[in-house]
């Protein structure tokens, strides 16, 4: 079974660890994976990453001789939306038409081509399946402008996703919510994120050492407003945990420069960047005390699940899929008001507290043995696979298209 994984991004290029973990996982089971993307357009009309010539003839990367790659051309592609150029529709369609794909998997990006996938699936007689992950918060929770624009996302795409065969969510609380803007819940499935437990794992670290701490307390994620990353800096600063403990910040995002400037190693603060290297990703979540994730909105956050598979103590807020993820003992769940002043309650507690840190640490890891695996997610998505082919038995199909 073929494969065509769809999307913003390729593996190939840029921060796309959970999509290269995935496509080994179904390379190793069997599958081929082919990956259409969005690319830029250059000043001479080409596609930044990879061409789509005339013919709509594939690409191979090097390394993967069995993924063929095609660019969509957009005019922009940022974090959170994608404009394509007039042609994509075109070239999608084109592309699918000589991959000849068993069924269509899409990670929808907040484009136009995710309104239009539809009707080219249907006309090709493509049965279709796509991912929807943007985060969100409750409705009874809406507070924040932030909340308010994602909310608005989940109304935006609630009249187009029934015409999805089915749509992939995090969790309950998500289906929940498109189930109230009135999309039929027998063509929503809950499948979480999932993670490779065997290399995201306790184990040896020397980044306490290489930091001069005792206590090493990590934010990894975009330092942006959604993320709320000022209200842990804001607990950090008023907590005054002494020299020995450290808060290590590893992302980039447009607000770093400032928070930069504010927040510095006169307060112990260390500023990492965004970290390309897993294993160095890795070694700093193995050898930190907790793990802390503020944010205003979420989906499922992977930093969140790899922090937890590491075996290390974890507090995030009560928003996305988040706070189920940790609720029932295995991590500290905050209400996304008043971050700062619980924060800087929780702070000097764990500090005080090893013995608390590491049973709460065991207890993540377990967690995420029982529900967020990688294999478990990908036996999920081949289920709904299957389910989604068997019900339509009169397609001769040779391969499966995944739009990520």
């Amino acid at each position: 079974m073929h494969i065509a994984w769809l999307g913003k991004k390729s593996p190939f290029c840029g921060n796309v660890t959970y999509s290269r973990e995935v496509t080994n996982a179904l390379l190793d089971r069997g599958y081929q994976v082919s990956f259409l993307h969005f690319a830029q357009e250059s000043s001479d009309g080409h596609n930044s990453i990879v061409s789509w010539d005339a013919d709509a003839s594939v690409t191979r990367p090097n390394g993967w001789p069995d993924c063929p790659e095609v660019s969509l051309p957009c005019l922009y592609k940022s974090t959170i939306y994608t404009i394509p150029t007039l042609k994509s529709s075109k070239v999608l369609s084109q592309a699918l038409r000589q991959l000849q794909p068993d069924l269509v998997h899409a990670s929808l990006t907040l484009s136009p081509l995710d309104f239009v996938l539809p009707e080219i699936c249907e006309e090709l007689d493509l049965p279709l399946v796509s991912t929807f992950h943007p985060p969100f918060a409750p409705q009874n929770r809406l507070k924040s402008g932030r909340q308010h624009l994602q909310h608005l996302t989940y109304q935006l795409y609630a009249p187009f996703l029934p015409h999805y065969d089915r749509t992939i969510v995090f969790s309950q609380l998500q289906r929940n919510l498109l189930a109230k803007l009135n999309v039929p819940e027998e063509r929503i499935a809950v499948i979480p994120n999932g993670v490779d437990v065997q290399k995201y794992c306790p184990g040896p670290s020397s980044i306490k050492a290489e930091f001069d701490a005792d206590r090493l307390f990590v934010y990894q994620g975009r330092i942006a407003m959604e993320k709320n990353v000022e209200a842990l800096l804001k607990a950090w600063k008023q907590a005054d945990l002494g020299p020995k403990c450290k808060l290590l910040i590893v992302g980039d995002g447009p607000l770093a420069p400032s928070f930069q400037a504010a927040y510095n190693d006169e307060h112990h603060i260390i500023w990492l960047g965004y970290i390309a290297d897993e294993r160095r990703r890795i070694d700093i979540l193995r050898g930190a005390d907790v793990f802390i994730l503020p944010s205003l909105v979420e989906g499922l956050s992977l930093s969140l699940l790899e922090a937890m598979a590491c075996g290390t103590a974890c507090i995030a807020t009560d928003v996305g899929a988040d706070g189920e993820v940790l609720n029932d003992g295995a991590g500290v769940v905050l209400s996304p008001q008043g971050v700062t002043t619980q924060l800087k309650t929780l702070l000097p507690l764990f500090r005080d507290q090893p013995e608390l840190l590491q049973l709460m640490g065991q207890k993540a890891r377990q967690r995420v043995l029982e529900r967020y695996t990688l294999s478990s997610n990908i036996t999920q998505v081949e289920a709904l696979y299957a389910e989604v082919r068997a019900t339509q038995p009169l397609r001769q199909r040779h391969q499966v298209s995944r739009w990520a």
